[in-house]
């Protein structure tokens, strides 16, 4: 027989196996034998294989490809032309030999072919034994890892339905494989992403690039009240000839790590929360302010709404009694949710519970309460039906009450809230609330406490000052007591004007160092003494001698007062100063004046010697005295204060008592740092006198 098939000027090469299969690159080897065992076909994968051109071969006995036979029985080649006639197919693993001399390992199929002509051919496929064995370990890893793999594996074809899975994906669905097959995967696979995991996996069908590690929320139906999420890697089948376009993946459950990353942000998140709150609550002794504090450090971070409420009595435990109202005071608020809820949680400033209402239950037990905004919520909770309407149309879904205790008694509540896009409280949600009530409680419960401690002192204060100064035909007095800003406690800034004998006058301004119901008492004292001494010292030095002893004695470490006693009948004014700045003196052509610029040594030094100094004051004159808390303020130099206080006394025109605001407004446009007093004297001389 003629060879069919020889090397000829543009062959198409070895044969090979389809392309995109394993067996892609494993060379076969075709040759045929004739009826005498003799080569009549020759292929271009023989050559290849054995190394003999087909010239050199064809016609020569098949024992040439094979090392030589045993002794005594059949050569090789002969004993598989045997087999193949009488079995017809036959496979088996031989040595050959390469036509260098070179021993090969290959596995062989033969089998007759019987022509036209009833003539019949054995034909042999050869191929390399390393090649085949490379082949059947690629097919055995693949079998052990579609069985065994722990991940889930999937093949889909264009139309996204299963077409092979292994059990780890049956069984991470909840369904068998054959619950699978032909089905579509968003069937299985449910999302709830508007259609984005289908996109996806059709752009990889259309030969997109492949997805790797996407992470896939999703339930499916064998587990259809577990939220799942999944990473996911896509990649385009090779579309090998004759098998159908498709998909191929791997899926790992990864819901377990992406929780406990997700609780770990969450805990780092509620740590950096604390860590502002901490920062930002009590940065104020205002009450208002520490609980407005409160409420910027839980929205948004924390909650979609806050409020906070104080209840009426805050300095005895109360005992919220279920069958009574409650009554609260609301002192901050803020929400990010749109009307109606800016309305509920600010519309209002004292708030009435309805007796058994959920307030009640949450401040005598004293732990934060977790409550699902419903109608019956609002009609247990909200008196007002208006009111109630608004928190049912406010977005809110749930609400956390906790109340704010410190020095074991109920200071108030806060409340937070949270709409439908945020998950409802969970019990570490409770805790948090729970901590950042107790830092504001006590935060709050300290600034209730300086307002009382303030409120005191301001009383003590007020009571202490002067309430009507002496009044003089010669003298129109306008004074002023500005008490300083919430930051800064009380101080010992004090003023008096007294009536003398002969008409005099007396005007008298002083600070004592110090904040606070200390200083508010020993200023006090020194103005009730000042006042007793000026009954008996003639001589405004003596009086400040005197005043020095008494502070002395009194442990009065610091403290600064200026004295002036003015006569009309001559217009003279004495002047004795001890520390404390110098007065102004306004003259009726608009010039400002500083007398008695020698300060002197403040009071309770000691051991000191004061003078007095004597002035002339024309008639119509202003004389102005004040303390540092005029003219020294945050960010200004002293000097610059008493050049602006010398302006504006300049500028003074009209009613004296409209000048003194007016002084005060441009100067303490703002309440100031510290106390401020303002004595403003219109001085007149007295008529003379006939002589007799």
């Amino acid at each position: 027989m003629r060879a069919v098939r020889s090397e000829t000027e543009g062959d198409p090469g070895a044969l090979r196996s389809e392309p995109g299969s394993l067996l892609e690159h494993v060379s076969v080897a075709v040759f045929g034998m004739d009826d005498q065992d003799r080569i009549c076909f020759w292929g271009p994968g023989a050559q290849d294989l054995f190394g003999h051109d087909p010239s050199a071969i064809l016609s020569r006995p098949a024992a040439v490809l094979f090392p030589g036979p045993p002794r005594g029985g059949p050569d090789t080649a002969e004993r598989l032309a045997q087999h193949a006639r009488s079995l017809g197919y036959w496979r088996e693993r031989l040595p050959t030999l390469h036509r260098d001399g070179t021993v090969l390992d290959c596995g062989f199929r033969v089998f007759p072919v019987t022509g036209a002509m009833g003539r019949s051919v054995v034909m042999g496929l050869a191929a390399s034994g390393n090649e085949l064995d490379r082949v059947k370990t690629n097919l055995a890893f693949l079998d052990a890892l579609f069985e065994t793999c722990p991940i889930g594996l999937v093949m889909l074809d264009e139309n996204l339905r299963y077409v092979h899975l292994n059990q780890a994906m049956a069984e991470m669905d909840g369904l068998t494989i054959e619950d699978h097959l032909g089905r579509p995967m968003d069937d299985v696979m449910i999302t709830s992403d508007g259609g984005e995991f289908r996109r996806m996996l059709r752009s990889v069908v259309a030969n997109g690039p492949p997805v790797v590690g996407t992470l896939v929320g999703l339930r499916t139906p064998g587990y259809p009240d577990r939220d799942q999420v999944r990473s996911v890697s896509l990649f385009p089948l090779s579309r090998a000839v004759g098998t159908r376009p498709g998909l191929g993946g791997l899926m790992i459950d990864v819901t377990d790590r992406e929780q406990a990353i997700l609780e770990a942000t969450t805990a780092r998140q509620r740590l950096a929360l604390l860590d502002r709150a901490a920062a930002t609550i009590g940065t104020s002794l205002d009450v208002r302010v520490t609980a407005q504090e409160l409420v910027d450090a839980a929205v948004p971070d924390f909650s979609d709404a806050s409020l906070v409420e104080l209840v009426g009595r805050m300095d005895v435990p109360e005992v919220f009694d279920a069958n009574r109202p409650l009554v609260t005071h609301r002192i901050a608020s803020g929400t990010i949710l749109p009307p109606p809820a800016i309305e509920l949680v600010s519309g209002v400033e004292t708030v009435t519970y309805p007796p058994g209402s959920r307030i009640h239950q949450a401040l005598r037990t004293g732990r934060p309460i977790t409550f699902t905004i419903d109608e019956h919520f609002a009609a247990t909770t909200v008196l007002q039906k208006d009111r109630a309407q608004l928190l049912l149309n406010s977005g809110l879904t749930c609400i956390t009450i906790v109340p704010l205790i410190a020095r074991g008694t109920v200071q108030g509540l806060t409340m937070f809230g949270r709409s439908a896009a945020r998950p409802a409280f969970s019990e570490d949600d409770l805790s948090l609330a729970s901590e950042l009530s107790s830092r504001a409680a006590l935060c709050l419960d300290n600034a209730r406490l300086y307002s009382q401690v303030q409120d005191i002192a301001l009383t003590l204060q007020r009571a202490l000052l002067p309430s009507a100064l002496a009044t003089s035909p010669h003298v129109e007095v306008a004074h002023r007591y500005v008490p300083g800003s919430h930051v800064t406690e009380v101080g010992g800034d004090w003023y008096d004007v007294i009536n003398l004998s002969d008409d005099r006058v007396a005007l008298i301004v002083g600070d004592v160092m110090g904040h606070g119901v200390q200083a508010a008492a020993t200023m006090g004292r020194m103005r009730i003494t000042a006042k007793a001494l000026t009954r008996h010292q003639e001589d405004p030095a003596d009086l400040l001698a005197e005043l020095d002893a008494c502070a002395e004695e009194a442990g009065i470490e610091l403290a600064t007062c200026l004295y002036i006693q003015y006569d009309p009948r001559n217009g003279r004014a004495r002047i004795a100063n001890a520390g404390h700045p110098p007065p102004l003196v306004l003259h009726s052509d608009g010039t400002v004046e500083t007398i008695g610029e020698a300060l002197g040594v403040p009071l309770g030094v000691g051991g000191q010697t004061f003078g007095t100094t004597e002035v002339d004051l024309p008639d119509g004159a202003t004389l102005a005295l004040y303390t540092d808390g005029l003219i020294e303020t945050r960010g200004q130099d002293i000097d610059e204060g008493t050049r602006r206080l010398r302006t504006e006394l300049g500028r003074a025109a009209g009613p004296l008592e409209e000048v003194a605001d007016r002084i005060l407004a441009r100067l303490l446009p703002n309440r100031p740092d510290d106390d401020t007093v303002l004595v403003l004297a219109h001085v007149r001389r007295a008529p003379l006198q006939p002589v007799p």
